[in-house]
């Protein structure tokens, strides 16, 4: 059955010749600091026989790594339904529900003319299902196709080695009469507070600011940051993609030293400089009066010290 149908959505698609696709994935953390907050990039390319259009994606799968803080972000802290989106946009949603945007790059055919459109996403935190978190990505393009698409997702759980997955369910989108569905080729979405603004009420007034972002764990583990993502397209074909964020490189503070500096002068009293440690460039001065200096030379007192030959009086 599942290859009569790609046969018979070959032939319904003959303007445009059926092709298998293939598929990139990228993945950031911006900023990257371990223990800190920061904001999930991910970006897809899909990729077809040259001179042809990749089939009508319908579905995307992120698996992401173990010990992301989604839950402690501070995003998402109001919900914005379906409804509101299809009637007024993201702005009729909540400043607080939105989790992210992005963009995305569409194909599509005008007889033997290949038309390129654009998208702009907003990434929406909707109610919860069955206790997961639930998003709304709402993708909004100009024309020569005007289209408004609402996309349901949602963070599931996934096995080991990754901490969750993120699944992505897309409608197939007409384009004109006559002519084959829009087909999906690039796209990015970001997840976090990068660019986000949110709003809370304190003693009667409203202020803006913005939320802490995901939280990354304080260890890299071995190999770095792994993400696995599976496309799905209307062809029934599956390609999977990999990507890996580096671990950060280990930055080592340099050596300060204090650069030796002479004591001031004062009427009465003395002075004596001696290195802070065995071979160090530092110095620690004291200042002694004339009386307390006698009384130090007479009690031979010495230096606390690596350079325990170096006395305070001399």
């Amino acid at each position: 059955m599942g290859a009569l149908a790609t046969i018979l959505i070959c032939l319904q698609l003959a303007s445009a010749a059926c092709a298998s696709q293939s598929a990139i994935l990228g993945a950031s953390f911006t900023p990257y600091r371990l223990g800190g907050r920061t904001t999930i990039d991910l970006s897809f390319q899909i990729k077809a026989t040259a001179g042809q259009i990749p089939s009508a994606l319908t579905e995307i799968e992120v698996r992401y790594p173990q010990d992301l803080g989604f839950a402690l972000s501070g995003l998402g802290l109001a919900v914005c339904s379906a409804a509101l989106l299809e009637a007024a946009g993201t702005s009729g949603c909540p400043a607080n529900s939105i989790m992210g945007r992005g963009s995305a790059l569409a194909e599509l055919r005008f007889g033997d003319q290949l038309v390129t459109e654009s998208a702009s996403i907003s990434i929406a935190r909707a109610p919860d299902q069955e206790g997961h978190i639930a998003l709304l990505l709402y993708a909004s393009g100009p024309s020569p196709v005007n289209t408004q698409v609402l996309s349901p997702a949602q963070l599931l759980p996934a096995s080991a080695p990754f901490g969750g997955r993120l699944n992505i369910q897309l409608p197939v989108i007409p384009s004109v009469p006559g002519a084959p569905g829009i087909a999906i080729v690039a796209m990015s979405i970001t997840i976090g507070p990068q660019d986000l603004t949110y709003y809370e009420q304190a003693e009667g007034s409203t202020l803006a600011y913005t939320p802490k972002g995901i939280l990354l764990p304080i260890t890299c583990p071995h190999g770095g940051f792994p993400f696995a993502a599976t496309f799905s397209f209307l062809d029934h074909s599956h390609p999977q993609a990999h990507t890996t964020v580096p671990c950060p490189e280990l930055r080592h503070r340099p050596h300060r030293t204090i650069p030796a500096i002479a004591p001031p002068r004062r009427a009465g009293w003395s002075f004596r400089c001696a290195p802070r440690a065995v071979g160090s460039q530092d110095r620690v001065c004291e200042a002694l009066p004339r009386k307390a200096l006698v009384h130090c030379l007479r009690r031979r007192h010495r230096w606390p010290g690596p350079d325990a030959s170096a006395s305070w009086c001399e």
